[in-house]
C-alpha cells in the first residue's frame, strides 16, 4: 500500500472546505432560499409553544421558554413582509444569537449549511421602491437557485419596544 501526499489546497477541495468563504445556514420560506451567517446559529429547535404576547409588532409571534431563558420569537415571514402561514411538521424555530441576545426565528424549514465564497455574493439589486432591503446582506446562486443571505443583526434591531433576551 502506497501513502499518497496531497497539498493542503488539494486536501481543502477533497474536504469541501472553502477558506475564502463563509458558511451559511439555509432555509425555505415560502419557497425561496435564505440564508443567514452559521455563526449566529445557536441551535434549530421543532416548532413547539410560543406563548403570544400583548401589543406586541405583528411579526413577533411571542415568547418561549429555552431552557429557563425567556425567548423573543419573531415570525421571519412577516418580518420580511410575506403572509403569515399556518405551522407544519418542517416548521423550525433557529435559535440565533446575536450581540449576546437571543432570539427564534420562525422558518418553513431548513435545507443545509453552505460555504459561499465572500466574491460569489452580490449586493442587493436596486429595485426602485421602497422595498426593506436593509434585512439583505446581499444574493448567492445555489446551485440553479438565488439565495437571499440576510443580515441576523438588521433583522432583530426594531424600535417597537421588543428586546431580545439576554444570553445567559
Amino acid at each position: 500500500m502506497t501513502a499518497t501526499h496531497a497539498t493542503p489546497s488539494e486536501l481543502d477541495q477533497r474536504l469541501s472546505f472553502n477558506v475564502d468563504g463563509n458558511q451559511y445556514l439555509t432555509f425555505s420560506i415560502g419557497g425561496e432560499v435564505y440564508g443567514v451567517e452559521i455563526l449566529r446559529v445557536q441551535e434549530i429547535k421543532g416548532y413547539g409553544t410560543v406563548t403570544p404576547v400583548p401589543n406586541a409588532p405583528t411579526f413577533v409571534r411571542g415568547v418561549m421558554n429555552l431552557r429557563g431563558t425567556i425567548v423573543p420569537v419573531i415570525d421571519l415571514r412577516q418580518r420580511l413582509g410575506l403572509a403569515r402561514a399556518d405551522a407544519n411538521r418542517f416548521t423550525v424555530i433557529i435559535v440565533v444569537n446575536v450581540n449576546d441576545r437571543v432570539s427564534g426565528l420562525i422558518v418553513d424549514s431548513v435545507s443545509d449549511v453552505l460555504t459561499i465564497p465572500a466574491d460569489s455574493i452580490q449586493p442587493p439589486p436596486e429595485l426602485g421602491t421602497h422595498l426593506e432591503s436593509s434585512f439583505v446582506r446581499g444574493m448567492a446562486k445555489v446551485g440553479e437557485r438565488l439565495a437571499i443571505l440576510l443580515d441576523a443583526e438588521r433583522l432583530l434591531r426594531f424600535d417597537d419596544g421588543i428586546k431580545s433576551a439576554d444570553a445567559s
